[in-house]
């Protein structure tokens, strides 16, 4: 009985040591520190070539919703020979801006308005780039759509 005993002993002290030889290989936390400082430098050297990408594609959101006011503005001016001043009156509803928790990040207003023609514009809510310029895009009644203020 005192030789299993010790029999016993010295095949969990083999196994020990085994467990103890095989050893995990992974990195250190130095190494992935690095790592992800390198990331962050790649992604800050790309982020400033993206922000023209992405005011142009907001810019999109201007001109789509000034192309509608311009559609319900020929709809309005054909049926009362003349053009209106009122965006309710034309049925066109403004999404709340990002300014008052909505995701419309431009403000549409009808500048002018007669038996003639008319004027809408569309007015960022929000400095794009940070220039301290609020990008702005109108449109006539002949359909010109421009843009007043680069972003």
């Amino acid at each position: 009985m005192h030789t299993n005993f010790f029999g016993m002993k010295n095949l969990i002290v083999k196994q020990l040591q085994n467990i103890k030889k095989a050893s995990v290989k992974a990195y250190s936390l130095t190494e992935i520190l690095i790592v992800l400082c390198i990331i962050g430098i790649l992604l800050l050297m790309v982020l400033p070539n993206q922000t023209s990408v992405i005011s142009q594609a907001k810019a999109i959101e201007a001109q789509a919703m000034l192309n509608q006011v311009y559609g319900l503005e020929k709809s309005y001016f054909y049926r009362h020979s003349k053009y209106s001043n009122s965006l309710e009156e034309l049925g066109f509803e403004q999404e709340a801006t990002v300014d008052e928790g909505g995701q419309a990040v431009y403000k549409i207003e009808i500048t002018e308005a007669s038996s003639e023609s008319f004027a809408a514009k569309a007015t960022a809510v929000s400095d794009l780039d940070g220039d301290g310029s609020f990008n702005t895009w109108e449109i006539d009644s002949k359909k010109m759509l421009t843009e007043v203020t680069k972003e």
